[in-house]
């Protein structure tokens, strides 16, 4: 495989797309995969399907080493039980965040000291509808029936907050959203867009926050979420070795959850 052929995990399952990704890590040489692209369908009411015993094992193993549990590195990117809490009100959960988001933020001051990816995407700070990027998506989307496609994404980065000296931030590795309605069959689907990816300490957690928050939007634009594609420059196992021993329950359980039978299919290249 050449150093810059893309990776391409497509399936229907989050754990075992997350699975194949980790472990072609784990059994390759070096630490990165660059690029990788991660595509999931097949969910349910919006919910992706998972594998418990990847889960587990991994929600674990991150508690074990000191970092955040997957569906706490989900609500970043979408605060799943606030929007239950708002009883699917949007305009209504849009302020409930933003009024909780002090207490959001204290409850991890060093990682969130940058920012929110659900912050930034309604609050940039600059835009129409007052910097609510999710807003101005929805509205444009049931206002035009032939709405022009480029008006549908989000942006995170921000050259004028992101563009710093730091040797490393651990704050936005997420670029951009898109999303891309077909009329047709009244589905949805989100793309995302990483720089980088820490796939130990926030992958798992970041398919599962896209999907909640393609969900989101695909009930608010009146269709169903159908696809969930990411796009990952450079995926890297940081931080923690391939063969520290918190790490062998989580590889073990892939290993097992992933036979040959599996649904996911895995292409070097495209």
């Amino acid at each position: 495989m050449s150093s810059s052929a893309p990776l391409l995990i497509n399936g229907t399952n989050i754990s075992h797309a997350w699975g194949r990704a980790f472990l072609h890590i784990i059994d390759n040489p070096g630490k990165e995969i660059s690029p990788l692209i991660v595509s999931l369908t097949d969910f349910s009411n919006g919910i992706p399907n998972e594998d418990q015993s990847i889960r587990d094992a991994l929600d674990k193993c991150l508690l074990t080493n000191s970092k955040q549990k997957v569906h706490t590195v989900a609500n970043t990117i979408f605060p799943s039980s606030l929007w239950r809490n708002s009883k699917y009100d949007r305009k209504k959960f849009f302020k409930i965040y933003i009024k909780n988001l002090p207490r959001i933020t204290a409850l991890a001051r060093s990682k969130n000291r940058r920012g929110l990816y659900f912050e930034r995407l309604i609050a940039f700070g600059s835009g129409p509808h007052n910097g609510n990027q999710l807003e101005h998506i929805i509205s444009e989307y049931t206002s035009y029936s032939r709405v022009r496609k480029t008006k549908l994404q989000a942006s995170i980065f921000d050259p004028a907050r992101d563009h710093v000296r730091d040797a490393q931030i651990p704050f936005p590795c997420l670029q951009h959203v898109s999303f891309v309605p077909n009329n047709k069959d009244k589905t949805l689907i989100i793309n995302a867009f990483y720089a980088t990816q820490l796939i130990f300490e926030k992958a798992y957690g970041n398919y599962l926050g896209l999907c909640r928050l393609g969900h989101f939007m695909a009930h608010e634009m009146g269709l169903t979420l159908d696809r969930m594609n990411c796009f990952v420059g450079v995926e890297k196992l940081e931080r923690i070795g391939k063969r520290s021993p918190t790490l062998t329950p989580v590889i073990q359980a892939a290993r097992n959850a992933l036979q040959p039978t599996t649904d996911e299919q895995t292409t070097d290249g495209i």
